[in-house]
């Protein structure tokens, strides 16, 4: 990263962290991945707004992710797999605090901008597959932590069985027409949830493109 990407970062960061708490494992995240990569308003990289990118898909606020990856208690995590990779800023957050993350994106385009990013930011612990996300990805089950990073009616079958037993899921879900982030635990095979606060996301989409 440059010195002014750098500068750029830690002002980001100082702001999310004026308007929520983040721990300071998070903070210095944020201050080592530059957004502007993954955004294509470069302009408006570093605002903490969400910022439109193609296929009808936008680039969650700075805010929104570190809403997310607080919500998911990343301490001694292994893994993530993540649902909806979009431009990959949040896999690239996740991939500094976690060993592995697993990403899935219906649209092919992104797929190949993100891993492209990824590469030339050397973040090589990210994998990134283009299928359906509300299939997941089984192969690399069971995951530690799954995210959402679009919001769904409800989360199906077959994303909770490839979640570790004592692991969380993190979406953001509608209900009575508002989107809410709710945190899923899982312990002894049965699933219990929290509904934490409003946000808003692009919906879950079904099948590839």
């Amino acid at each position: 990263m440059t010195f002014f990407e750098q500068k750029r970062c830690k002002s980001m960061a100082e702001e999310i962290a004026e308007k929520i708490f983040i721990n300071e494992a998070l903070f210095n995240t944020f201050c080592s991945v530059p957004r502007e990569p993954f955004s294509p308003l470069k302009a408006h990289a570093y605002s903490l707004n969400a910022l439109p990118m193609m296929g009808n898909q936008w680039i969650s606020s700075p805010l929104t992710v570190a809403k997310m990856t607080m919500a998911l208690e990343l301490k001694d995590v292994d893994n993530v797999l993540e649902i909806g990779c979009g431009s990959g800023y949040q896999a690239a957050i996740l991939s500094k605090i976690v060993r592995r993350v697993f990403s899935v994106e219906r649209i092919e385009n992104l797929v190949e901008s993100a891993k492209k990013t990824f590469s030339t930011l050397g973040l090589h612990n990210i994998l990134v597959l283009h299928a359906d996300g509300q299939a997941g990805w089984n192969r690399y089950a069971p995951y530690d932590r799954i995210l959402f990073s679009a919001y769904a009616q409800s989360i199906p079958d077959a994303i909770f069985e490839q979640l570790n037993d004592g692991g969380m899921l993190v979406a953001p879900m509608l209900m009575s027409n508002k989107q809410f982030i709710t945190r899923f635990y899982k312990k002894d095979g049965e699933i219990r949830k929290e509904v934490l606060e409003e946000c808003l996301f692009v919906p879950v989409l079904d099948g590839k493109e």
